[in-house]
């Protein structure tokens, strides 16, 4: 019986989750194509290395079923490949009574998605946990984890290969066409055919999507997030992670505090517009990437609808101090003169043509082809859970 052959494209975390669950069927050859040097280049060795339990997410939808599936999923994955991983704790610290109020639907939120052990606790309590926190009342988990997404990505990368999968590094797509019975994958240099195409191409993933036949819809924005480092001293301050309170007047959450799996402590991230979608040393801006967001009509509705977030992130982008202060909202102990600049993250954020986030997956294409196009948090804590999911897309279709 012939081998099917299936191409992924993306060497992430989630291209990578997704070309290991193909090996499971023994009558499927995979090749996956990454066009850096290394696996996890971008948004995978760019962010937090939270474990997300599923606090906030809407019972019952994708995201939610996906978060709960993909922690129980990781941490067996992690155990068994040695990869570093600690469940330090959360705390989402409120302030005021109309935090507080938000406090309590949250909760109600993750005791619907079965996160364990999730509960409400008072001023004294959070000290006990934190403290050197402050906040009149918190929602804590202490299942909330974090884990090094950069050496899981690499295991998973070891399992494909070590299956008989190939993985082409240094080889980017720069096309894919569906044909009756088969499609054929365009990178610099060749050309090849492949019976199925699962592309899971992040920041890229609009482009490519559009470069096969699909809507230009979402469009991918880039927005960066810096981080700040805590020096070594004032990080004994931090045992786990500390946030803040979503509030819907905004679209991204805002500076939290979070311990990381090497120790260190970052405050961060902001969301601003990136100039760039892989601009990630802050000097490198993209003509092309510029013109392509603020050419979008969608970026202005989102800015026009937004103006008090677009004001409060304006304010972290251009200043330190203001970056601190939020943090230290949380924290106070921490002082503008215990930071240094840390590392930027950016994020492919899906945006519709009326300005809307989405704020779910979004999975599309055809019969043969499947384009992941959009991904978000908890995107890298459900990856596996998210591999299962696309694959019986794929086949299903």
């Amino acid at each position: 019986m012939a081998r099917s052959r299936v191409a992924v494209v993306g060497g992430g975390i989630i291209g990578l989750a997704v070309a290991r669950e193909l090996m499971r069927f023994r009558d499927v050859e995979v090749t996956v194509f990454e066009k850096e040097s290394s696996v996890g280049a971008h948004q995978t060795g760019h962010n937090s290395g939270v474990v997300h339990a599923g606090l906030y997410y809407e019972p019952g939808s994708l995201k939610a079923t996906l978060c709960r599936r993909g922690v129980g999923l990781l941490e067996k994955f992690v155990a068994e490949k040695g990869v570093a991983f600690e469940k330090c704790g959360k705390i989402v610290v409120a302030h005021s009574d109309d935090e507080a109020r938000r406090l309590d639907s949250i909760h109600q939120r993750a005791t619907a998605n079965g996160v364990p052990g999730v509960r409400i606790i008072g001023a004294d309590e959070i000290r006990e946990i934190e403290p050197h926190a402050r906040g009149s009342r918190a929602l804590y988990s202490p299942e909330t984890a974090i884990v090094d997404y950069p050496a899981m990505t690499r295991a998973l990368a070891d399992d494909i290969t070590d299956d008989g999968g190939v993985i082409r590094l240094g080889t980017a797509v720069t096309g894919v066409t569906e044909r009756p019975r088969s499609v054929i994958v365009r990178t610099g240099s060749d050309t090849d055919e492949f019976d199925r195409v699962i592309a899971c191409a992040g920041l890229q993933s609009d482009r490519l999507a559009e470069k096969s036949g699909e809507s230009a819809y979402p469009k991918i924005v880039p927005f960066f997030g810096d981080y700040f480092l805590l020096s070594p001293e004032k990080s004994r301050l931090v045992n786990g992670l500390i946030y803040p309170v979503p509030d819907p007047k905004y679209p991204f959450l805002g500076v939290h505090v979070s311990k990381t799996i090497s120790g260190e402590v970052t405050l961060g991230p902001n969301a601003f517009l990136s100039l760039g979608r892989e601009s990630y040393d802050r000097g490198t801006p993209s003509f092309k990437d510029t013109v392509d967001a603020i050419g979008f009509p969608g970026f202005w509705r989102f800015a026009a609808r937004n103006i008090p977030a677009a004001v409060r992130e304006t304010k972290t982008a251009l200043s330190t101090k203001v970056f601190v202060e939020q943090a230290r909202q949380y924290v106070p102990d921490i002082s503008i003169e215990d930071v240094r600049r840390g590392p930027r993250g950016i994020r492919a954020q899906a945006m519709n043509r009326d300005g809307s986030l989405e704020d779910d997956f979004v999975i599309a294409g055809s019969a043969r082809i499947v384009h992941v196009r959009n991904a978000p948090s908890p995107g890298a804590t459900s990856s596996l859970a998210i591999a299962e999911h696309i694959v019986q897309e794929a086949y299903r279709r």
